[in-house]
C-alpha cells in the first residue's frame, strides 16, 4: 500500500468514526488533516473533499505522467 493510500485510509476511517471531524474535513480539509495527522498541505495544493453517496460513484483521473517533467518530480514525494 502506498503512503498516499495509507494517508487516505486513515482520513476516511477517522471521518467514519467522528462526525465532527468529517464535517471539518468537508468544510476545511487542510486544517482537519493538519489537526489529526500533523500533515501540513502546502498552499499551492488544493484539497477538495466530497462525500460519496450510495447511488454515486466518483472517478478521479490523476494527472497524466507524460505531462510531468522528470527533472521537476522529486523521488518519493507526495506533494
Amino acid at each position: 500500500m502506498t503512503t498516499e493510500a495509507i494517508f487516505q485510509t486513515q482520513l476516511i476511517q477517522k471521518a467514519w468514526e467522528d462526525p465532527s471531524f468529517k464535517a471539518k474535513l468537508v468544510s476545511d480539509p487542510k486544517s482537519a488533516i493538519k489537526e489529526v495527522l500533523g500533515v501540513r498541505i502546502p498552499d499551492h495544493i488544493e484539497v477538495r473533499t466530497l462525500e460519496e453517496q450510495p447511488n454515486e460513484l466518483y472517478l478521479v483521473i490523476p494527472p497524466n505522467p507524460a505531462g510531468v517533467i522528470k527533472s521537476e518530480a522529486k523521488e518519493r514525494a507526495i506533494w
